[in-house]
């Protein structure tokens, strides 16, 4: 665990450290507009005590022109200092942003675990902008300490009083400053843990809409997400209250800074110390002081709520992988051969199962567990509790998880379709697939690509009966199907599922019960369509349907966990009777 959360801070480290060069330039820039800017009270002193006070014309339309030539230089300045730290900081967010998806994305899984699809929404769009805020921060920060920097050396040529109590001062403010963000890094963090939870809840409850209707639990649901809202709420104003209080502290303290400025300055003046020029570039200073001051408040309070965002971002990059090792790759040619070995599915004994390559096996089981434990295996979501699964004698334990879900696809009956064409939701923009079946022809070769993958597409459209599906929708294959595939019954989707994973073609294709929500005729001609497109690669079907184990060229039933019976779908039938009451019951 140690280790992943070191490699969640090196990401953390690296995204910011990455834009060093763009942060340096603004911060450059920024010192250059607020040295500017601390000379523009000192250039407006030495025209009072040269130009106005000795009234010479001459020297006043001179220094009135260096005046003019300054504010150029400032505006120009800030602009591109501010641009540079603004890339800054949206590159270092887009950086985590990328990281974040890569590790949810990661073969080997885990990051999900323990939350909703909402919350890591939520960790990389808010949290990534925090962190990635980070940087403009520090640039500021860099840009004050400079302002503070060449205020505090003309106030010490000028008056050493004045110059040492900004000197000495700045320090104290900047660590009360620092002690008063701690409440607001408590609760930000806080903020943000419940701003995830409410987001997931939400994506949770519009992804079931459709089944809490069914059930007439909507008033349930809204009550639900509203004591999560309200959870949201209560700590959101717990870190806004934080945050002004910080806030409006720092500005007191930091005013009672400037007055006292101001109060030295002025007695000063009054026993002869200072010229009028120099009084009046000293209160312009102090005032201009509160600008950097303000920033370092400001500064402050953008470190306690990144470091709260960062926890939480380097939590998700830290996610223990769901499986670990794996690092060889995955035999070429594959042939599809899958073993398993003493798997420990839940029940008491262990599964010895061969799945012989090229053939369609059907695997009815008597507990739906059982199903979603030997799929999980065969995916390599997890590994078993005991025992080994291995692809042409190679422990699954052994290969590249990427590698390995390259050849071999597990297609789960609630998988998810996304927002978009019915077209785009079956073609894949992905590369095609490694990996390619002894006998299996080269398609790219038997032709240009555009037309194998269109070849390729219209097989599967066709054998999953999707086909069927786009001529029914106004625009075919090109309307949009929705967030899920709302637009769609529940026999469509599964349709369009099945074709989709037909489409991508992988030397090893598991589906699990992908026509229970079509009629008996449709659910027939989707069995041959896919013996016919599948034929001489692996395919395993892990249904309970007739239709499709009586195309299977062999049956297994897994009955509590263990392998209950085998043989063809009609000789299961006449001899075994729990398989007749899985199957026909």
């Amino acid at each position: 665990m140690r280790s992943g959360e070191q490699s969640g801070r090196d990401v953390l480290t690296r995204s910011v450290r990455g834009q060093a060069r763009r942060v340096g330039l603004g911060a450059a820039l920024g010192c250059v507009h607020q040295l500017g800017e601390a000379l523009v009270p000192v250039l407006i002193g030495v025209v009072i005590d040269q130009a106005v006070a000795g009234q010479d014309a001459g020297r006043l339309a001179l220094w009135l022109a260096v005046l003019a030539v300054m504010y150029v230089a400032l505006s120009w300045s800030f602009r591109l200092g501010a641009r540079a730290g603004e890339r800054g900081a949206e590159e270092a967010a887009h950086t985590l942003r990328l990281a974040i998806v890569r590790r949810v994305l990661d073969a080997r899984g885990g990051a999900e675990e323990g939350r909703l699809p909402g919350e890591l929404a939520n960790v990389a769009t808010e949290d990534a902008k925090r962190v990635g805020a980070v940087n403009m921060a520090l640039m500021s920060g860099i840009w004050a300490v400079a302002g503070i920097t060449v205020s505090a050396v003309w106030l010490l040529l000028t008056s050493v009083p004045l110059g040492l109590i900004v000197l000495l001062g700045t320090p104290v403010l900047l660590w009360l400053g620092h002690l008063l963000s701690k409440p607001l890094e408590r609760r930000s963090e806080a903020e943000q843990d419940r701003a995830a939870h409410a987001s997931g809840v939400a994506a949770d409850l519009v992804a079931g809409l459709r089944v809490l209707k069914g059930l007439g639990a909507q008033q349930a649901a809204v009550e639900r997400y509203r004591r999560t809202s309200r959870a949201s709420l209560v700590a959101t104003l717990r870190a806004a209250r934080a945050e002004s209080w910080q806030t409006g502290l720092v500005l007191a303290l930091t005013g009672g800074f400037i007055a006292l400025i101001a109060l030295v300055g002025g007695r000063l003046a009054l026993d002869g110390s200072l010229t009028l020029g120099q009084l009046v570039s000293a209160v312009g200073l102090a005032l201009f002081l509160l600008g950097p001051l303000e920033t370092f408040a400001w500064v402050n309070a953008e470190l306690a709520q990144g470091r709260a965002s960062a926890a939480r971002v380097a939590e998700v990059l830290a996610a223990q992988p769901a499986v670990v090792g794996g690092q060889d790759p995955v035999p070429n040619p594959v042939l599809g051969e899958l073993r398993l070995r003493g798997v420990r599915l839940g029940g008491p004994d262990g599964v010895d199962l061969d799945l012989a390559a090229g053939r369609l096996t059907g695997i009815a089981v008597t507990d739906p567990a059982s199903a979603e434990a030997l799929l999980r295996c065969l995916g390599r979501e997890t590994d078993p509790e005991s025992g080994s699964v291995e692809l042409d004698g190679v422990p699954l334990t052994r290969l590249d998880p990427a590698g390995l879900r390259a050849a071999v696809l597990v297609a789960a009956h609630d998988a998810v379709l996304f927002d978009g064409s019915l077209a785009a939701n079956v073609t894949p923009e992905a590369e095609p697939r490694s990996g390619t079946a002894v006998g299996e022809p080269d398609e790219a070769a038997a032709g240009s690509t555009d037309e194998a993958a269109d070849l390729r597409t219209e097989r599967a459209m066709a054998a999953a009966h999707a086909d069927e599906v786009a001529r029914s929708l106004p625009r075919g294959a090109a309307t949009g199907v929705g967030e899920g595939g709302r637009s769609l019954s529940g026999g469509q989707r599964q349709r369009v599922l099945l074709a989709r994973a037909l489409r991508a073609g992988p030397t090893v294709l598991v589906v699990h019960d992908p026509t229970t929500a079509v009629d008996a005729v449709t659910e027939a001609r989707i069995a041959e369509g896919l013996r016919e497109i599948r034929r001489g690669r692996t395919t395993v079907v892990v249904t309970n349907s007739p239709a499709l184990l009586a195309v299977a060229d062999r049956v297994v039933l897994l009955d509590g966990g263990r392998v209950g019976a085998e043989g063809t779908h009609a000789e299961l039938v006449r001899a075994d009777a729990t398989y007749r009451t899985a199957v026909l019951a």
